[in-house]
């Protein structure tokens, strides 16, 4: 027992504390106790940071981080932190079994990301980011992550007096291996990025300012987006790198999800017309409600939830991997939607976006800077009105933009602004499914 916590197993050790799994018969719940090892319990340096590592945590008090319940000694001056009891292991586990899917690779690396950038508007760096640091727990059926482990961090007011080198090589920044490098918040940019990268390859990267192949060169299915936003968090120069872990985990975000504002910038999963043809289309003449015109082509997710047909010239390539809806001001969830254009990396070409929304959800479309907005107009689609926003005069006056909101759906549709306007029909054909 200590106090009232009833000891049930080992969790794990390191170099200054060990970690014991235990019952609150009180709460009736388990925890996790941090207890420092004996050897270092009558070092004052050492014992002073583990109780700092306390009150850091205690202090953010975040979801996002492993939150300290009690603090006390025990009969012999060990020191210990009743904490979180994580019961999904670490991403250290995860990582043994090798590279992850990358989307959940992603995914993690943004949640870590976001966690880290509580501490640091705690005003703390935490120096010392690695996989055995990155916890799972599972509350109310979804999976979240939690950061842990403060026994190196500092405040950032302080960081440019470290002068003594702290962390795990793998994963420090280059400016960690040099006594009074003045830190700042891009050494914990660094080091997600080498998780990201772990994550995604299986291997940490190369340290040093050529940090290895990037992620892509190693594993199929990374696009060029992902390798330009994990490889600028892990650049020699800080001041290359992401400015924040909060603007890296933008990034991070943006790389797996439809960007509304430009569509078809995202990285390609081509499919040839004859392939969508093949596979997605439903021919012009078939006896269905919203038949897809003659020479048309219909897409869909592969849920089939949202399912819209376009002109036969834009079906050259498809991403229909859904998308994020925090890109049109919604809280973060993923959806499902996709994406179609003659050209996904061009700028200019034809296409269309079309993602489901999560119900009661008040969409900010975006704004084209250097268009013009003509007046908006009520569309009738799916049985019910909604508004579209005209913009044109958009790339030299050959380019123009329709942004839809209908309930349960969001639709930007680019098109040559010379040519015939095919909004109307292409809402004529469109079906969403919950």
């Amino acid at each position: 027992m200590i106090g009232r916590y009833r000891i049930t197993g080992r969790l794990g050790s390191g170099a200054f504390a060990t970690v014991w799994l235990a019952e609150d018969d009180v709460l009736e719940s388990r925890v996790a106790i941090k207890i420092l090892a004996e050897n270092w319990a009558h070092h004052p340096d050492v014992r002073a940071r583990f109780e700092q590592e306390a009150q850091v945590l205690r202090r953010a008090d975040s979801e996002r981080l492993v939150r300290v319940h009690d603090f006390g000694e025990l009969p012999d001056g060990r020191p210990y932190q009743v904490m979180t009891y994580a019961a999904g292991g670490t991403l250290q586990d995860r990582l043994d079994q090798g590279p992850m899917p990358v989307r959940t690779a992603l995914r993690t690396a943004g949640d870590i990301a976001h966690a880290v950038s509580v501490l640091h508007d705690s005003g703390v760096l935490h120096r010392d980011l690695k996989p055995s640091n990155v916890l799972f727990d599972t509350v109310r059926g979804t999976e979240r992550v939690l950061v842990a482990d403060l026994g190196l961090a500092k405040e950032i007011a302080h960081a440019s007096g470290f002068t003594v080198v702290a962390g795990t090589p793998g994963y420090m920044a280059p400016e960690q291996h040099l006594p009074g490098g003045g830190l700042d918040v891009r050494a914990d940019v660094h080091a997600i990025g080498a998780m990201t990268y772990q994550m995604l390859t299986g291997q940490p990267p190369q340290s040093g300012r050529a940090a290895g192949a990037a992620p892509s060169k190693l594993r199929s299915g990374i696009s060029r987006e992902v390798d330009r936003v994990v490889m600028r968090a892990l650049d020699a120069d800080r001041d290359r790198r992401w400015p924040s872990t909060a603007a890296f985990a933008t990034a991070l975000e943006a790389s797996t999800s439809v960007s509304p504002s430009r569509i078809l910038r995202l990285a390609r999963n081509t499919v040839g017309t004859a392939l969508a043809l093949s596979l997605l289309a439903l021919t012009g003449g078939a006896t269905v409600p919203n038949p897809t015109p003659v020479g048309w082509v219909r897409v869909a997710d592969p849920g089939r939830a949202v399912s819209v047909s376009v002109p036969g010239g834009w079906a050259g390539q498809l991403r229909d991997s859904g998308w994020n809806v925090a890109a049109v001001g919604l809280p973060a969830a993923t959806e499902p939607g996709l994406q179609i254009s003659a050209d996904l990396d061009s700028n200019t070409a034809p296409g269309l976006f079309a993602g489901r929304l999560p119900p009661g959800g008040s969409p900010t479309v975006p704004t084209h800077p250097g268009c013009i907005r003509l007046p908006d107009r009520t569309v009738r689609a799916l049985g019910t009105t909604g508004l579209t926003q005209r913009w044109t005069s958009c790339g030299g006056d050959t380019v123009s933009y329709d942004e839809v909101v209908l309930p349960g759906v969001y639709l930007q549709i680019r098109q040559d602004s010379r040519g015939p306007d095919h909004t109307d029909g292409i809402l004529r054909t469109l079906r969403v499914r919950d």
